[in-house]
Protein backbone atom coordinates (compact mmCIF):
# COMPACT_ATOMS: atom_id res chain seq x y z
CA UNK A 1 0.00 0.00 0.00
CA UNK A 2 3.03 2.26 -0.27
CA UNK A 3 2.36 3.48 -3.80
CA UNK A 4 1.86 7.24 -4.22
CA UNK A 5 -1.58 8.77 -4.31
CA UNK A 6 -2.64 9.79 -7.80
CA UNK A 7 -4.13 13.22 -8.33
CA UNK A 8 -5.31 12.89 -11.92
CA UNK A 9 -9.10 12.90 -12.37
CA UNK A 10 -10.43 9.41 -12.99
CA UNK A 11 -7.40 7.67 -11.53
CA UNK A 12 -7.53 5.64 -8.37
CA UNK A 13 -5.78 6.98 -5.29
CA UNK A 14 -4.63 3.44 -4.46
CA UNK A 15 -4.96 -0.05 -5.86
CA UNK A 16 -7.96 -2.07 -4.66
CA UNK A 17 -6.76 -4.13 -1.69
CA UNK A 18 -7.64 -7.77 -1.17
CA UNK A 19 -10.75 -8.31 0.95
CA UNK A 20 -9.09 -9.00 4.27
CA UNK A 21 -9.14 -7.03 7.49
CA UNK A 22 -5.49 -5.95 7.51
CA UNK A 23 -5.46 -4.78 3.89
CA UNK A 24 -8.76 -2.95 4.23
CA UNK A 25 -7.63 -1.24 7.44
CA UNK A 26 -4.43 -0.09 5.71
CA UNK A 27 -6.38 1.19 2.71
CA UNK A 28 -8.83 3.14 4.85
CA UNK A 29 -5.93 4.58 6.86
CA UNK A 30 -4.43 5.84 3.62
CA UNK A 31 -7.47 7.21 1.76
CA UNK A 32 -10.05 7.91 4.49
CA UNK A 33 -8.32 8.07 7.88
CA UNK A 34 -11.31 9.85 9.43
CA UNK A 35 -13.29 6.64 8.89
CA UNK A 36 -10.92 4.42 10.90
CA UNK A 37 -13.00 4.68 14.10
CA UNK A 38 -16.05 3.55 12.12
CA UNK A 39 -14.09 0.63 10.65
CA UNK A 40 -12.79 -0.41 14.07
CA UNK A 41 -16.25 -0.21 15.62
CA UNK A 42 -17.74 -2.25 12.78
CA UNK A 43 -14.94 -4.82 13.09
CA UNK A 44 -15.49 -5.17 16.85
CA UNK A 45 -19.21 -5.67 16.28
CA UNK A 46 -18.60 -8.20 13.49
CA UNK A 47 -16.11 -10.12 15.62
CA UNK A 48 -18.48 -10.23 18.59
CA UNK A 49 -21.33 -11.39 16.37
CA UNK A 50 -19.14 -14.04 14.74
CA UNK A 51 -18.10 -15.37 18.14
CA UNK A 52 -21.63 -15.40 19.53
CA UNK A 53 -23.15 -17.07 16.47
CA UNK A 54 -20.26 -19.38 15.61
CA UNK A 55 -20.47 -18.09 12.04
CA UNK A 56 -18.06 -16.23 9.82
CA UNK A 57 -20.95 -14.43 8.10
CA UNK A 58 -20.49 -11.21 10.14
CA UNK A 59 -16.80 -11.06 9.17
CA UNK A 60 -17.70 -11.70 5.53
CA UNK A 61 -20.28 -8.89 5.71
CA UNK A 62 -17.61 -6.62 7.22
CA UNK A 63 -15.09 -7.35 4.44
CA UNK A 64 -17.78 -6.99 1.78
CA UNK A 65 -18.88 -3.62 3.16
CA UNK A 66 -15.37 -2.19 3.58
CA UNK A 67 -14.16 -3.55 0.23
CA UNK A 68 -17.05 -1.65 -1.35
CA UNK A 69 -16.28 1.49 0.67
CA UNK A 70 -12.65 1.39 -0.47
CA UNK A 71 -13.65 0.69 -4.09
CA UNK A 72 -15.72 3.88 -4.01
CA UNK A 73 -13.42 6.05 -1.91
CA UNK A 74 -10.29 5.31 -3.92
CA UNK A 75 -11.89 7.34 -6.76
CA UNK A 76 -12.63 10.83 -5.37
CA UNK A 77 -15.05 11.62 -8.21
CA UNK A 78 -16.99 8.42 -7.50
CA UNK A 79 -17.19 9.18 -3.80
CA UNK A 80 -18.28 12.75 -4.47
CA UNK A 81 -21.01 11.58 -6.84
CA UNK A 82 -22.28 9.08 -4.27
CA UNK A 83 -22.56 11.87 -1.67
CA UNK A 84 -24.46 14.04 -4.18
CA UNK A 85 -26.86 11.20 -4.95
CA UNK A 86 -27.39 10.45 -1.26
CA UNK A 87 -28.24 14.12 -0.67
CA UNK A 88 -30.82 13.99 -3.47
CA UNK A 89 -32.44 10.92 -1.91
CA UNK A 90 -32.31 12.42 1.60
CA UNK A 91 -33.99 15.61 0.37
CA UNK A 92 -37.04 13.75 -0.91
CA UNK A 93 -36.50 15.31 -4.33
CA UNK A 94 -38.61 14.13 -7.26
CA UNK A 95 -35.27 12.96 -8.70
CA UNK A 96 -34.85 10.44 -5.87
CA UNK A 97 -35.78 7.40 -7.97
CA UNK A 98 -33.20 8.23 -10.60
CA UNK A 99 -30.64 8.89 -7.86
CA UNK A 100 -31.39 5.52 -6.24
CA UNK A 101 -30.88 3.76 -9.57
CA UNK A 102 -27.56 5.54 -10.04
CA UNK A 103 -26.50 4.64 -6.48
CA UNK A 104 -27.32 1.00 -7.18
CA UNK A 105 -25.23 1.10 -10.36
CA UNK A 106 -22.36 2.80 -8.55
CA UNK A 107 -22.43 0.18 -5.77
CA UNK A 108 -22.61 -2.66 -8.31
CA UNK A 109 -19.56 -1.25 -10.11
CA UNK A 110 -17.70 -0.90 -6.80
CA UNK A 111 -18.48 -4.53 -5.93
CA UNK A 112 -17.22 -5.63 -9.33
CA UNK A 113 -14.05 -3.55 -8.90
CA UNK A 114 -13.55 -5.14 -5.48
CA UNK A 115 -13.98 -8.64 -6.92
CA UNK A 116 -17.07 -9.35 -4.88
Amino acid sequence: MGEPLFDEPGRALIEQPPPNVAALRAAVAQIAPSRLPELHSHLAEATTNAESTGSLAPIRAFTHHWSTVVAITRFPERESRLRELEAIVDSGSPDSRAAIKEIQALLAQAETDAGL
